[in-house]
């Protein structure tokens, strides 16, 4: 790929991270943002990820092989009617929104069909802005194309070949599918987070006992909720048929439940769980994926300096090589949880046998 420059209008946890995967991938691209936060700007530049940085958008955008559209989504019309004038007839424009019918709208009142593709990294963290960002957070991620109906087949391919430069998973949907998509599996599921979050507040005691001891399987399925309230705000008013859609049909499922446990209905209640786990567990062994299956075992430690050196080198010293170490923060086991993954499933029988013959408890997946 011939060296680009690409622009970014607004630089925080996702423009950031685009930003950065770029120059670690694509070094000799030129780097153009603006951003309304001046210690972003500041900071870009200090790491060497900008080379150039504007407080304001002018024409030094007119250069870009790519513009990539990165400020919360209710700026994105703003910007956009002011970039107008500068964006050259070769650029590539794209943005990297959670919902892609409003910017499709906004970008045919313009008359820039026939230079945007819709962007959106399925990735990302409850952590936000450019100092958050990092480079890996792209990897292995899908990276949801919605091109225009007129926009060449030229550029989707030059696009998908820049996705796949950075690490990520090129996958091309009508705008109008990404929307229903996400909202089943990312706008829904935000929307009953941060729900089940506000019930169990309302619920819980004056003593907090609730907050006290939730834990692992509470954690799990709310963390989202910790995500950034203004984005999800403008999601929800964006996207808000799709999502009200799917909430009625959830609502309906809650309901069928409800009946089931008021009737006791033993054979019901198992079914409904074993469906649900046998559909979850398919997610990671799907062969028709890129997402290859995750060899992971998790042991219980100590929360002592050194614990989790000692394990690594222990196996180290027994040659097994280790894809990826760290802790669990959800605390289901009394003592912490390291969780450990490997290249490939031989070395889980082998790591769970040394471990356990050093006095070390190994919990295994089945």
């Amino acid at each position: 790929m011939s060296a680009l420059t690409c622009g970014f209008v607004g630089l925080g946890l996702i423009g950031g991270s685009i930003a950065k995967a770029i120059r670690l991938n694509l070094p000799d691209t030129k780097i153009i943002a603006y951003d309304i936060n001046s210690d972003t700007l500041a900071l870009a530049k200090k790491e060497d990820i900008a080379d150039v940085v504007l407080e304001k958008i002018d024409a030094s955008f007119a250069e870009c092989d790519y513009l990539f559209l990165c400020a919360p989504v209710s700026k994105n019309d703003e910007n956009l009617k002011t970039l107008a004038a500068y964006i050259s007839k070769d650029c590539t424009v794209t943005d990297v929104g959670s919902v892609k019918t409003d910017i499709h709208t906004h970008i045919e009142a313009l008359g820039l069909s026939s230079q945007f593709i819709g962007g959106h990294p399925m990735a990302g963290s409850e952590r936000i802005g450019f100092i958050n960002s990092k480079a890996i957070l792209l990897e292995n991620a899908y990276y949801i194309l919605t091109p225009t109906e007129t926009v060449s087949e030229e550029k989707i391919a030059s696009y998908k070949e820049l996705v796949q430069a950075i690490g990520a998973i090129p996958l091309i949907l009508s705008f109008k599918e990404h929307d229903y998509v996400t909202a089943a599996i990312s706008h829904l599921p935000h929307v009953i987070a941060s729900s089940l979050v506000n019930l169990v507040h309302d619920s819980d005691s004056k003593e907090g006992t609730m907050k006290l001891i939730a834990a692992g399987g509470f954690k799990d399925i709310t963390r989202i909720a910790s995500s950034s309230p203004v984005m999800w705000q403008q999601i929800c008013l964006t996207n808000t048929e799709n999502i009200v859609s799917l909430l009625e049909d959830y609502i309906e499922a809650l309901q069928i439940t409800k009946e089931k446990l008021e009737s006791k209905d033993a054979d019901a209640l198992f079914q409904f769980f074993q469906d649900a786990r046998s559909y979850r567990e398919s997610f990671i062994d799907a062969s028709s994926g890129p997402i290859k299956k995750s060899y992971t075992i998790t042991v219980d430690i100590l929360d002592e300096a050194g614990a989790l050196a000692a394990i690594a080198t222990i196996l180290a010293l027994n040659n097994i090589n280790i894809k990826n170490i760290g802790i669990v923060h959800n605390r289901e086991f009394e003592e912490g949880t390291l969780r450990i993954e490997f290249y490939e499933e031989a070395s889980i029988e082998q790591a769970a046998s040394i471990l356990t013959g050093k006095g070390y408890t190994v919990h295994v997946k089945q």
